[in-house]
């Protein structure tokens, strides 16, 4: 095989999934009226924004070979924090900050912070005490979203502080904030993970630890920094969730892990650590987005999306297998 060949080969198995968008996006738009228009694409980008949030630090723990299933309770609990303090019925206690605009970032902290600190409970008892970060998530994701029931008591709060509020309501450029700062959040992560050694080492630790050990890289120390920032990330993903929603339910958010979890597959990071990239991570949510909106344009039932995020996964899942053995074949 020439090398020019081989070369265009490895940029469409690297950028398969945004093929996959584009033609997606080309037949929903010949099947359904009304589909091919910016209002409808402006809607897929912004009802990707939390999901495409939670989608960043999954894909970073996974990429470094590890599993993080907590990041759904995570951003429910980083939600009900914001909305017991800054909401002002139910059971928000309505705390005011003078200047008001402090608010805001007081509460984004806040979000961060508590998934911070779960996120390197995490990483401390994966890489410290050498427990299966499959099990300790899935206890965190279990314990987390209890101590959301236990604080609310099952009750939620309502009407977040106007000041926080106002970023779910603004618009520039004909999307909502909440879609801007998720990009923000894909572009820096993306610049992270390509240009910095963290990001780097990342990806070697999930192509193979030992070997990055021996390397002299500090495995254990970037494996935390890799809990933490998907615990953050979960807390940011809580924040605009409760933004979005001027407030806190106990069941916010429920579902959510496992269309990240859709998306990072699909967006062609592998299960087995060592691949992916966070561009692909973005592709996978707006294929997601696009199909929800298609479904819902269509009036189908909401119980179709479980099934086409289920076949899609098994299709990701399958087609990762297959390009490593063409990948094989190439080198």
């Amino acid at each position: 095989m020439n090398p020019r060949t081989r070369h265009a080969l490895e940029f469409i198995l690297d950028n398969l999934v945004w093929f996959m968008l584009l033609f997606v996006l080309v037949i929903f738009s010949l099947l359904i009226p009304n589909y091919f228009q910016l209002g409808i694409f402006a809607n897929i980008i912004e009802a990707s924004s939390v999901l495409g949030v939670m989608s960043i630090g999954l894909a970073l723990v996974i990429i470094a070979g590890h599993m993080d299933l907590s990041v759904e309770s995570v951003a429910a609990l980083s939600a009900m924090a914001v909305g017991i303090l800054f909401c002002s019925s139910g059971i928000g206690l309505g705390v005011q900050l003078h200047p008001e605009w402090l608010m805001v970032p007081v509460s984004l902290l806040l979000a961060l912070a508590v998934g911070g600190l779960i996120g390197a409970f995490n990483g401390y008892l994966v890489v410290r005490v050498k427990m299966s970060a499959f099990i300790i998530t899935l206890a965190s994701y279990i314990w987390v979203r209890g101590l959301v029931l236990v604080i609310s008591g099952g009750r939620s709060a309502q009407d977040l502080a106007p000041a926080i509020r106002w970023f779910g309501i603004q618009r520039l450029l004909g999307l909502p904030l909440t879609a801007w700062i998720a990009i923000a959040c894909f572009v820096i992560f993306s610049l992270i993970m390509a240009k910095t050694p963290f990001g780097r080492h990342l990806v070697m630790i999930g192509g193979n630890e030992t070997a990055t050990f021996r390397a002299g890289i500090r495995v254990n120390r970037n494996l935390i920094i890799a809990f933490v920032l998907a615990g953050a990330i979960a807390g940011l993903a809580g924040w605009l969730l409760a933004i979005r929603t001027s407030g806190a339910t106990a069941n916010l958010g429920v579902g959510l892990l496992f269309n990240a979890f859709a998306a990072v597959v699909i967006g062609g990071v592998s299960l087995k650590g060592g691949v992916g990239t966070l561009p692909g991570v973005y592709a996978g949510v707006l294929l997601l987005s696009a199909i929800n909106t298609a479904i819902n344009l269509m009036g189908l039932p909401a119980n179709f999306t479980q099934v086409i995020h289920g076949l899609l996964v098994l299709a990701a899942v399958l087609l990762d297998a297959f390009k490593q053995t063409i990948r094989q074949r190439l080198a």
